[in-house]
Parts: C-alpha cells; structure tokens; sequence
C-alpha cells in the first residue's frame, strides 16, 4: 500500500503496487482528498481510472455530507454469481445456440427498452411481483420529484443494457458451470443520478467556484434534499438488485431450455454491488462509505471481481481490511477510453483475444477488447491483503449489450 500525502486535506491510500494510475486520476484523488467532510483518508482501488468528479475504484468514507456524482449515475451497479450443478462436459460443443437462446431471453442493447421479451416472459410474474414490491416507494419519491416518473423503470427491469454490462457463462477451477451478469439499475438509476447531481449543483451554486471540481458538489445531512437523495439511491439499489435477481432467473430458464436436462442454479450465490452509498461503522464510527467501482469486503463477505472480455474472473472472499474500509476492486479498470479502443484495435484484434469465448466479435465490441483493461492478475496481486480468492473462472459464453 502507498499514501499519498494531501495539503490541505486526507491522505490517499492506494492498492495499485505493479498497476498504472493515470496522471489524471491521481489529481481527481487530491480533489477529493481536500474536501472537509472526508473521514480519516481516501482507499483507491487497483483498478482505479478517471471518473466523473471521482475516480472508479475509490473508497470516500464522509461525516455528514453525500457526493452524489461520487455515487454516479449507474447506482447500484453490480454482479450476481451463482454456480450451477452443471459440469462442462453438460453444455454442447457449439456454444453458439446457448448465447442466442440467452440472448433472446434478456433484452439487452438495442433491444433494452423493451419489455415484450425477456425476463417477463421467460419466468411469468416474477417481474411483476418485484415491481410490486418497489411501486410504492418509487411513487413516493416520484411525488416529490415528477421528472423521475416518465423515466424508463419498470420496463427497464430485467434488461441488461449496453457499455460494459454483460452476461457469462464460466467454469471455474474444477470446470463447473457458473453464471455471472453485471448491471445495476439502468435508466431509472441514472435519472435519478442526474437529477441529484444537478440539484447539488443548484444548491452549492455561490460555491462551485470554490471546489475542486464543480462535480463535487455535495448534500450536507440535513439540508433540503440530503434525506431525499438517501431514500432515492436506496430504491435504485434495490431495484438494481432485483433486476439482477431477474435475468439471472432468465438465464438459467433459457439454459435449461437449451440442455433439455434439470439442473441446480445456485449452489453458491453472489450478488454485490459495487457503485453505491451507505452508513457503515468503522474506526469506532458511523460513517457514510461510497464506493464508486468498489466491492464491499468484509471479513468473510462473497464477492465478484470480473475480469475484462476474454479475461478471467474470481470470486474473492473479504479479508476486513479496515484501512480499506473493508472493500476491493469491482474488476480489472479501464487504461484507455472507449474511443481510443475502437480507433487503436480492430474487429480481427477483437477476435484473436476472445478466441476462446463464444461471443460477439465485431465492430460495436471493440471498446470492450480486453487490451482496453489493465491486467487483472496484476489487479488481483496488488490487492492481496483486501481479498482471498476462493473461485477462479473463465468464460466461455459472453453475452455483451
């Protein structure tokens, strides 16, 4: 572990031994180091990379004040695991039909804002019954806040959406099958980020000047919107998990469709989110721990950290390290944009690195080639004392958005 001495502020603990850390997350970091409310120091992650207002792959523990562009705009976006009884030798030798079958089963890129397939109709009323249990408190928050109701929410559960989200068919060390997805709370989630993003900014308008960043503005608790944004991202976050809850319930439908044979879903289970905020107790205090691209690793705790397309994952049990806040890495971490992905690799660069994995290979996936992320064996090595990892998991279906 490095610190990083902040003038003016906390110092900046970093599990990046052997990764690279852009120049330009480093000064995100010190920006956020040097706002008043930070709780004792700053845990960077070894997949840190530039954010908005925050860098991914930070841990900003605060009293008595919420960044919500530090929380972000994918609220609740995480992972859900769950190994299978299946074996590899169960799945076909041509894995092309089992990715269509997911691929019809889960609406996901262009296809993410319909509800007339996918989930809902691979497993009837489950969707239904969740957006049951989520209505009203979304009506609450909507009466206070109009612009949220036309948003895209309850057609947007079970969908995968597009970016970085997919979903995996993996073996693991003993050549078990697994499947893994990553999303969060899709369009509803970044509404409600946006929204509160540019409400701080309203309220702390005679002070942006004087922040590092205009994308730290803040709530202090108990100003005016400060309880209303908590109650907010505590509904995306449990939306975000429903609909991972929910497309995992399709995957495994489509799949059983696929083999014709049964077969046990959720031997072991996962499902941790990794952008998100809530009061946690550390160093003897109650403390509000945000954790943009970070996995909570409590002693014992399961987690996801998903390695790049074509790369390896894991399934990491938490150490409770305390000086990092008990968290870890959410993945590998972005070295180059997207747009510097696409016009440094091609689709046959695409191709060789994911020989190995049934997959989309063309020019829509490029920004998701794997020399895009750092390597996560060198991500893995740096956080050592944060994780110990209990699965090891390779994919050899991908479904991307």
């Amino acid at each position: 572990m490095d610190i990083l001495q902040v003038a003016g502020g906390k110092p900046v603990k970093l599990w990046t031994d052997g990764v690279p850390v852009e120049d330009d997350a480093r000064r995100q970091l010190l920006n956020t180091a040097k706002m008043p409310f930070i709780f004792k120091h700053l845990a960077v992650m070894p997949d840190v990379h530039l954010g908005k207002g925050s860098t991914i792959g930070s841990v900003i523990p605060t009293v008595g004040a919420i960044i919500p562009a530090a929380v972000g705009v994918d609220i609740g976006c995480g992972m859900i695991a769950a190994r299978t009884s299946l074996q590899a030798l169960d799945l076909p030798d041509n894995l092309h039909g089992l990715r269509s079958a997911i691929e019809q089963a889960v609406p996901h890129g262009k296809t993410f804002g319909k509800r007339d397939q996918g989930a809902w109709d691979n497993v009837p009323g489950l969707a239904d019954k969740a957006w049951g249990q989520l209505a009203g408190r979304f009506k609450a928050i909507t009466d206070k806040y109009p612009r949220l109701e036309k948003t895209n929410n309850r057609h947007h559960l079970g969908t995968l959406g597009g970016g970085n989200h997919f979903i995996e068919v993996c073996l693991d060390e003993a050549d078990r099958v697994w499947f893994m997805l990553h999303s969060g709370s899709r369009g509803v989630g970044n509404a409600i980020g946006n929204l509160f993003i540019e409400l701080a900014q309203a309220d702390m308008r005679q002070h942006l000047a004087n922040l590092p960043d205009k994308d730290l503005a803040y709530f202090e608790e108990g100003s005016r919107h400060f309880a209303d944004y908590v109650e907010a991202v505590e509904w995306a976050q449990d939306f975000a998990r429903r609909n991972r809850e929910l497309m995992m319930q399709a995957v495994v439908a489509a799949t059983r469709k696929v083999l014709g044979k049964p077969f046990e879903a959720s031997l072991e289970a996962v499902n941790c989110h990794h952008n998100y905020v809530q009061r946690e107790q550390h160093f003897g205090r109650e403390v509000l721990v945000t954790r943009k691209g970070a996995v909570s690793a409590q002693k014992g705790q399961l987690g996801i950290i998903p390695g790049s397309m074509g790369a390896r994952s894991f399934i990491v049990r938490g150490l409770g390290n305390e000086e990092s806040f008990c968290s870890c890495s959410h993945g590998a971490g972005r070295v180059m944009s997207r747009t510097k992905a696409k016009s440094r690799f091609t689709v046959e660069d695409q191709r060789r690195a994911t020989a190995h994995v049934e997959c989309r290979k063309d020019k829509d996936v490029i920004d998701e080639i794997p020399m895009a992320y750092k390597d996560i064996d060198a991500v893995m090595r740096a956080q050592s004392e944060l994780v110990e990892v209990v699965h090891t998991l390779r994919q050899v279906v991908c479904v991307k958005g």
